[in-house]
């Protein structure tokens, strides 16, 4: 039987975190005892609509099973909203040990059907995102004298798809970058 991994007194920052995998993750961090910031705009798959109040009910799910969670809405596509969520994660919690970005939005969209804003907007929330949160995380995980960054790529990320031009360049670019870090 293999040992769980006890995550008490840790405090992790997702991204993407109101539905489907970052929800789990949430969850999963929150089971394995790691405080919690829950950061999601509440866009559908898509990026599109807001929805403040999705973080909030999976901020509200932890702390009804006994564990500490608070939610987040910024944007981390931005340089502020990365800066942001770290600068909450800090203030809130007095920490930061782990960063799951997890983010992400996609177009099932060939390149002549994507709009340059439509591209830049997967670009800003893929790949951009990723680093505004990895950029204000890391020298702070630096002090404390480690701690984890995982980034949620995609199979994307190696078998392009014709009709997902900017999802799979994002994506690409994210190995890439995850090979840097």
């Amino acid at each position: 039987m293999t040992e769980r991994i006890s995550l008490e007194g840790k405090v992790a920052a997702v991204t993407g975190a109101g539905r489907g995998l970052g929800r789990a993750y949430v969850e999963l961090l929150a089971e394995r005892g790691a405080r919690v910031v829950v950061n999601d705009l509440g866009t559908d798959v898509s990026g599109f609509g807001k929805d403040s109040t999705i973080a909030e009910q999976v901020a509200d799910l932890v702390r009804t099973r006994g564990g500490e969670a608070i939610a987040h809405d910024s944007d981390v596509a931005t340089p502020e909203g990365g800066s942001d969520l770290i600068a909450t994660t800090i203030g809130h919690f007095g920490r930061v040990d782990l960063l799951v970005n997890n983010a992400g939005i996609g177009l099932f969209e060939s390149v002549e059907e994507t709009s340059g804003e439509d591209f830049r907007a997967v670009i800003e929330t893929n790949l951009c995102g990723v680093f505004y949160c990895c950029h204000e995380a890391i020298p702070l995980l630096k002090q404390r004298g480690g701690g984890y960054i995982i980034n949620i790529s995609s199979l994307a990320g190696a078998n392009p798809h014709p009709r997902m031009a900017a999802y799979n360049a994002s994506k690409f670019g994210l190995n890439g970058f995850r090979e840097a870090l």
